[in-house]
């Protein structure tokens, strides 16, 4: 397993070097990320049908299609985001949620107490969801990426994600909205220790290369900037991919 944390906070980019991550290696990784406002909507959606595209034009929230299918969601500074990629393993599903159990085993060192529902995504007590999921494979590689709320603007993450005016494309992929919390308000309701966002980020990055037994964080090589800059230019920066519903 390699262990990289991004030097970029641009989701194009970041989206581009997972692609890069799960099409141009044999290799395992665990690749986080934290992105600048923006909104990612999944594979089969329409932009018109999830995003309120005034106000992300007034608060310069970038859109930005993944790889991945599922519903929209909303980054920003607040949110960490994951992504596994591996190959396949003999005698498991692609479609488990088992590449959640390190991300759980490491909130619960924290003493937030998760648990996964069906849709392999994470919950607080109360009924608050604070981590979604997506997952994209082909015959030989899997990737399964998601989203850590932990203090982002709660206020811009549902006005971002609700669209004026209701569904137009009646075909596309619809998002299942919950109601969401941030893991820094759960631990101050409970008493609990609530780092900002970059400590917290910090503490999560660690923690995560303890259950790998990993000393170092891996660093993108120059080939690997460059690969990745070809394709957030030629695919990620691009309306007719962003914008292609």
């Amino acid at each position: 397993m390699k262990i990289l944390f991004s030097p970029s906070s641009a989701a194009a980019f970041n989206l581009a070097a997972e692609e890069y991550f799960f099409s141009g290696s044999e290799d395992d990784f665990l690749f986080l990320y934290v992105n600048e406002p923006c909104v990612i909507i999944g594979s089969n959606q329409a932009v018109v049908n999830e995003v309120d595209m005034d106000f992300c034009i007034e608060h310069d929230i970038r859109i930005v299609r993944r790889l991945s299918g599922g519903g929209a969601v909303y980054h920003d500074k607040g949110n960490l985001n994951y992504c596994f990629i591996h190959n396949q393993r003999a005698g498991q599903s692609p479609l488990s949620g088992g590449f959640l159990l390190p991300v759980m085993d490491v909130l619960k060192s924290f003493q937030v107490p998760v648990q996964m529902w069906k849709r392999k995504d994470l919950w607080l007590p109360g009924g608050y969801k604070i981590s979604g999921t997506a997952s994209h494979v082909s015959r030989k590689r899997e990737l399964h990426h998601g989203t850590l709320l932990y203090d982002a603007d709660i206020e811009k993450l549902h006005r971002a994600l609700t669209p004026e005016n209701g569904r137009i494309h009646k075909r596309a992929t619809a998002s299942v909205p919950s109601p969401v919390k941030n893991i820094r308000t759960y631990l101050h309701e409970n008493g609990l220790e609530y780092p900002p966002s970059d400590i917290f980020f910090d503490l999560f990055t660690k923690e995560m290369k303890k259950y790998y037994s990993i000393t170092d964080l891996q660093m993108l090589e120059n080939h690997d900037v460059e690969y990745v800059e070809t394709l957030r230019k030629n695919k990620y920066s691009r309306r007719e991919w962003n914008h292609k519903l």
